[in-house]
C-alpha cells in the first residue's frame, strides 16, 4: 500500500516566497495539481491550507479577495480544506519616517518653506505606524501535525513552509515515526536540518499547476 500523505501549508510563509521567487498570477495556482504532482505516487488523503484571517473592517479590499481565494481553494477539491488563525494589530516605529525626520531637523540647505513644512509633515504622520501580525498559524500547524501522527492518520506529512519556528514540530512528527517533507522555493536551514527531505522548488515547478 502506498503512503498515505497529508499537506500542510503556511499560507502567509508560503505566499511571500512565491512572490519573491517572481511566479505571478498565485491566485490561479491551482492546489489539488501542486498537491499531486507534490506527492507523486502517495495515497493524497487530504491538504490543509493555514492562514490568518482577515477582518472586513481592517481591510475591505483585502478581506473581499482573501474570501474569494479561499473559497476558490476549498472548491478546487473536497480534500482541501482552510483553517484560519488571526491578524492583530499591532502599533510600531516606520524607520523610514524616523531617518526623515532627523535628516530634515539637521538640514543646512535652504528650501522651499512649503516644501519644508510637507516633508515635517510626512514624517510626523507616518512615525507610528500600524502592522498586522498572524498569531496562532503556526500553533495550530504543529498541533494539527502532531495530533494526526498520533491518530496515525498519515505516513508522510509534507509541509510547505520555510518557517524555522516549525523546526521543534517537525522533529516531535519524526519521533512518532512519520516522514516529514518540507517543501519551498526558499531554503530554510533549520527545518530543513530535521525533515525527512528538503524539497526545493523552483518557479519551472509550478509550469503546469493552473
Amino acid at each position: 500500500m502506498p503512503d498515505r500523505a497529508i499537506i500542510f501549508i503556511d499560507g502567509s510563509n508560503w505566499y511571500h516566497g512565491l512572490k519573491n521567487a517572481g511566479i505571478t498570477e498565485l491566485a490561479r495556482l491551482d492546489y489539488a495539481k501542486i498537491s499531486r504532482k507534490l506527492i507523486g505516487p502517495r495515497d493524497w488523503r487530504a491538504t490543509r491550507y493555514y492562514i490568518g484571517q482577515v477582518k472586513q473592517k481592517a481591510n475591505t479590499q483585502l478581506y473581499a479577495d482573501q474570501r474569494a481565494f479561499l473559497s476558490s481553494l476549498e472548491k478546487t477539491d473536497g480534500r482541501i480544506s482552510v483553517h484560519l488563525g488571526r491578524l492583530e494589530p499591532r502599533p510600531t516605529s516606520d524607520p523610514g519616517a524616523e531617518e526623515l525626520a532627523r535628516y530634515l531637523a539637521g538640514l543646512r540647505t535652504r528650501i522651499d518653506r512649503d516644501v519644508y513644512q510637507d516633508l515635517v509633515g510626512i514624517a510626523k504622520r507616518n512615525r507610528r505606524v500600524e502592522v498586522y501580525v498572524e498569531k496562532a498559524v503556526d500553533v495550530m500547524i504543529a498541533v494539527d501535525m502532531t495530533l494526526l501522527a498520533t491518530r496515525d492518520a498519515y505516513d508522510a506529512a509534507y509541509l510547505l513552509s520555510a518557517d524555522g519556528d516549525l523546526t521543534a514540530a517537525v522533529d516531535a512528527v519524526r519521533q512518532l515515526r512519520k516522514k516529514v517533507y518540507v517543501a519551498s522555493v526558499q531554503y530554510g536551514a533549520q527545518i530543513a536540518a530535521v525533515a525527512t527531505t528538503f524539497i526545493h522548488l523552483t518557479p519551472d515547478w509550478f509550469k503546469h499547476c493552473r
